[in-house]
């Protein structure tokens, strides 16, 4: 398997806008139980997990298998990035065996050297930096109960981490409005920021009840990321205020719909009565990340037009 005519997709912005809602149709499509093909049949997926998951893991492998594939789990142990292999000969070596490859990991970097030296499609399943499978989720699932993205106003509150980078690469691409709520020192990339704002109505802002002023949509995430539990006291202090609770939801449209990329910590950064009650669509959203990653891996594994 060395024929390097491959395409990755690292980045939402990999995708031109046209080419992502032609994801989300075919997302939809499997969703409704509409597509039965097995494009990944015969074909292998390899999965890297240097993070560990939930979501990431079931829904890559049942995925995988949906379309006919079959996904290899590869933990630290597993591999022998976990002993100091250099990326790039680990790229090169699983490219003999497997048609394509999905990491999740910390660098940003890793993924990228990852996709350089592969010559098969990697996935990006999450970085330090972005996390573009989520959000492509959580836009089907936008799709799915409020009919579109056009137009929308999206509320982000709290931490400007992968989750809030690949929320501003989406609205550059897709060009909804964006306010994203972080407290000071705890702001989105600002290259990511920066390109995104020449394209479409994205602001940072300091209180979140401003973010949430009218939104269609509610979005959160937990105030420590995984690797960064040694912070978590010094970030419930700089995050006091940044709860998403039904105070903060009556600012927003009647209409508005709650998301949480999950695991989710009730009573810090999302209280119970709003993850548990009517608005809430993260069972959805968490379905959706199936489906969307179904309609990549079809298209860039299984060749499958978009």
């Amino acid at each position: 398997m060395t024929a390097d005519n491959h395409r990755d997709f690292l980045a939402i912005p990999d995708y031109t806008k046209e080419e992502l809602l032609g994801l989300f149709n075919l997302a939809e499509r499997m969703r409704n139980g509409l597509y039965t093909d097995k494009p990944l049949a015969g074909k292998s997926l390899a999965m890297i997990f240097m993070k560990s998951s939930t979501r990431t893991r079931v829904s890559f492998e049942v995925g995988t298998w949906q379309l006919g594939g079959h996904a290899l789990f590869l933990s630290p142990r597993d591999v022998q990035l976990g002993r100091g292999e250099p990326v790039a000969d680990t790229a090169r070596v699983l490219s003999r065996y497997v048609d394509g490859i999905m990491i999740r990991t910390y660098a940003h970097a890793e993924v990228q050297e990852l996709a350089k030296y592969a010559t098969v499609s990697v996935i990006n399943g999450l970085t330090d930096l972005l996390h573009p499978c989520q959000i492509l989720a959580d836009v089907l699932t936008v799709r799915q109960h409020l009919g579109g993205i056009d137009g929308r106003k999206i509320a982000w509150i709290g931490d400007g981490n992968n989750m809030a980078n690949s929320w501003i690469n989406a609205a550059y691409r897709l060009g909804f409005d964006l306010t994203l709520a972080c407290p000071e020192g705890y702001d989105p990339d600002p290259a990511i920021l920066k390109r995104a704002q020449e394209h479409a109505n994205v602001r940072v802002v300091r209180d979140p009840m401003e973010a949430a002023d009218g939104a269609d949509v509610v979005n959160t995430d937990v105030w420590a990321s995984m690797g960064q539990e040694s912070e978590q006291a010094v970030r419930e202090k700089a995050f006091k205020g940044f709860i998403v609770d039904g105070a903060l939801m009556t600012r927003a449209k009647s209409s508005a719909i709650f998301l949480h990329c999950l695991p989710a910590h009730r009573g810090e950064e999302v209280a119970a009565e709003v993850i548990d009650g009517p608005q809430s669509r993260v069972w959805d959203e968490a379905e959706n990340r199936l489906h969307i990653q179904k309609a990549i891996m079809a298209n860039l594994i299984g060749g499958v037009a978009v």
